[in-house]
């Protein structure tokens, strides 16, 4: 049997997980750990300590934010980790652990698990939206991730809001509608600090009907509508997957569907309606990308 440690590297959290099998492929070992970023070293030095508590295992798939070249495994730039920028990762990862390492960009993993077996497996032509700290982004073409001329096909956290806005990150699409800006929006509605309130506390209101917080859930999900609606009209996918830990609720889902509609009552009617699903795999789409991306590479 195969051992595989898949890690998934989030701005707050570093998910893991060790895949074993020999055909197929199964999640154990599931744990996670606050992110490193105070340095690139101790960055690396954590990616490694989670490595050595596993034994025999063959292997490191790694999933990150940011540019990748996953051909030479550097990452090129990486957002709120930009002291990695630049550097080798998977050369200066296998020369720590002694074993070979994959990486890859992280909405291009959650793509690559749901078009391998997910609720993409049946289109050629698709798009992945990741809802994390950000919004990861990638774009499938026959069936393969379309990278661009620079890595940063799907990058649409770092499209502008409109078109009077200069270039900062009060004004990009992924510093309003990141999940984490949906929480953050909760939180100052219902005068409590950001990090005493959960995904579960916001959607156990919702699913009570909480006016307030069935409001905020609309408002976040029209900028998610608008998004999917321009997205539709420069690639015409065949589907859009919604990923992260909010794809989890059907509350969302919904919202994002309601919205949808709305544009498109309004909208010419030969313009195609985006076809809207959640990923079948949520939070552990990374870690199975990242795991596919390893096996097809090494």
């Amino acid at each position: 049997m195969r051992k595989i440690l898949t890690i998934d590297v989030g701005g707050t959290f570093t998910k893991y997980a060790v895949a074993e099998g020999v055909h197929s492929f199964k999640l154990v070992a599931k744990d996670k750990t606050p992110t490193a970023r105070t340095n690139h070293e101790d960055f690396l030095a954590s990616l490694t300590n989670i490595f050595k508590s596993h034994d025999d295992v063959e292997g490191i798939a790694l999933s990150m934010p940011g540019l990748i070249d996953t051909q030479r495994g550097v990452c090129i730039s990486s957002g709120a980790l930009n002291f990695s920028n630049g550097h080798c990762i998977a050369e200066e990862l296998q020369g720590m652990c002694d074993v070979p390492v994959t990486v890859e960009n992280d909405a291009n993993c959650a793509a690559l698990a749901e078009v391998k077996s997910g609720s993409l497996i049946d289109v050629k032509d698709a798009f992945v939206l990741v809802f994390g700290t950000f919004v990861g982004g990638a774009f499938i073409h026959n069936k393969e991730i379309y990278r661009g001329a620079h890595y940063c096909a799907g990058e649409v956290s770092f499209t502008l809001k409109n078109i009077n806005a200069v270039m900062n990150e009060e004004n990009i699409y992924g510093n309003d509608i990141g999940a984490l800006a949906f929480q953050r929006n909760c939180a100052k509605i219902l005068g409590m600090p950001l990090e005493e309130v959960t995904g579960e506390m916001i959607f156990g209101l919702i699913d009570d009907n909480d006016d307030e917080m069935l409001d905020a859930l609309y408002k976040f999900a029209h900028g998610v509508a608008v998004k999917i609606f321009n997205l539709q009209m420069l690639f015409d996918p065949e589907r859009f997957a919604l990923g992260g830990g909010i794809s989890e609720q059907q509350s969302f889902i919904d919202a994002v569907q309601d919205k949808i509609d709305e544009l498109c009552r309004n909208a010419l009617p030969y313009l195609p309606r985006p076809e809207v699903v959640a990923c079948k795999y949520h939070n552990d789409a990374n870690l199975l990308g990242a795991l596919y991306r390893y096996l097809r590479k090494v």
